[in-house]
């Protein structure tokens, strides 16, 4: 079997060219998924479990609890707009802004990051405080795709290279699985050598938003859906007090949990028991809940199964196997090739988290045989993980910018999203990544 002809490479070049021809991602997915499982030899239909229908609905089990966990912060996020607070806050950000294209990217970047490592809603916020933004944004002339660029970096980063939060998940895995692969390292190891990742994403958010997209861009004033976002007044209340507390609820429980799920439940409970939310608005806030974060809850699902596929046409230990062939003692090339099989598993898989366990048991013992260092190895593998996710169109890193941008339907998710983030963060976190590992 060679890297042309293995069922991964098929299977991602399938996604990423129908998700380019625009065609629905979680149609993309699916597609791709059968044609991975049928070139890799796998039954369509079977009694036994090894079809591929029953591998991709196993599957789903992979990704199922942070399913759970978006749609538990979407309807989070739908209880908190509906208390008035978000509109409040972005009324006020508005006024700050005064009309000023890099303060809105600022303060985007910002509260992109707070939501990944010290407010844990991840991109749940996003259709919140978006949409109103939109028409300052048209006013302004502003390229949005310079901003999908800065929400994709503040979702990025941060838990590449701080442990708190998504990043203290995120390095814990890195950790634990390169230590059970026979590579023990510590969080605060992943974190010393990690932070050479976030730099490459700080560069490419510069040249995105100062080079690439500084040109004023035109778009229709169309009226924007925000709807998730709508309130009556500014003034502070007791329901809003209420939020308030609940939000550092969220926040301690995924302190002492870990659990997003569980941290999102608490906030709900929090807002529903002190009546932020009335029982009767209960039945609302969860079907916001879906309406705002269930395509991307349902992709995160599909990707598990997609994984799942993958893994059983045993493609993914082929493709490292004829890797080691091409790559032989040299460690630049070493580098390169992991790299760039990292960004195949997680450009079609979607969540460098879950990218992670499948390349640690392949390439810790690669890289202790090539010479790496541990500090080398992480930063080859954090690289490998994430650098196809910057531009995955199943990524919550891409599908979050675009569920708030596009609430007026001109940004588009392929182009507007997924190429510019792959532009201006994959590439730097390749470079960095195979440049530095023959360093370190």
């Amino acid at each position: 079997m060679s890297i042309l002809t293995n069922p991964v490479t098929i299977a991602v070049l399938v996604l990423c060219v129908l998700c380019l021809m625009k065609l629905n991602v979680v149609l993309s997915m699916l597609i791709a998924c059968f044609v991975g499982g049928v070139v890799g030899g796998l039954p369509i239909t079977a009694e036994t479990g090894n079809s591929i229908m029953s591998l991709l609905t196993h599957g789903f089990s992979a990704n199922a609890e942070t399913a759970l966990a978006y749609m538990l912060l979407g309807t989070f996020a739908t209880a908190i707009a509906t208390t008035g607070l978000a509109d409040i806050l972005c009324k006020k950000l508005s006024r700050v802004i005064g009309g000023k294209p890099l303060v809105l990217i600022g303060i985007l970047t910002i509260v992109a990051v707070l939501s990944q490592n010290l407010i844990p809603v991840h991109i749940a916020y996003i259709p919140i405080l978006v949409p109103p933004l939109l028409a300052m944004m048209n006013e302004m002339k502003l390229d949005r795709r310079a901003v999908a660029c800065a929400i994709a970096f503040g979702h990025k980063a941060p838990y590449i290279a701080i442990p708190f939060g998504f990043g203290f998940i995120f390095q814990g895995i890195v950790s634990d699985n390169l230590t059970a692969n026979g590579m023990p390292v510590t969080i605060g190891d992943v974190t010393a050598i990690n932070w050479v990742l976030a730099l490459a994403m700080i560069l490419g958010l510069l040249v995105a938003v100062f080079i690439s997209y500084r040109k004023p861009r035109e778009y229709k004033m169309v009226k924007a859906d925000t709807s998730a976002s709508d309130a009556i007044s500014e003034k502070l209340e007791y329901r809003h007090y209420v939020t308030f507390a609940a939000i550092v609820i969220v926040v301690v429980v995924q302190v002492l949990t870990e659990a997003l799920a569980l941290s999102a439940l608490a906030g709900v409970m929090v807002m529903i028991v002190f009546g932020a939310i009335k029982w009767d608005q209960v039945d609302d806030q969860v079907l916001g809940g879906i309406k705002t974060m269930g395509l991307i809850s349902f992709v995160m699902l599909i990707a598990g199964g997609f994984a799942e596929v993958i893994k059983a046409t045993g493609g993914v230990d082929e493709l490292v196997k004829s890797a080691v062939g091409i790559m032989g003692s040299s460690k630049l090339v070493a580098a390169v090739v992991i790299t760039l099989i990292g960004m195949l598993i997680t450009m079609g898989i979607g969540t460098s988290f879950g990218t992670v366990p499948i390349l640690a048991v392949l390439y810790v013992p690669l890289c202790q045989q090539m010479g790496f260092s541990n500090a080398a190895t992480i930063l080859l593998i954090t690289a490998a993980a994430t650098l196809g996710d910057a531009g995955s169109p199943a990524s919550d890193t891409t599908l979050g910018p675009t569920s708030g941008l596009n609430a007026d339907g001109q940004h588009d998710h392929i182009w507007d999203t997924c190429v510019p983030g792959f532009l201006h963060f994959s590439i730097p976190l390749m470079l960095a990544g195979i440049i530095v590992s023959q360093f370190v």
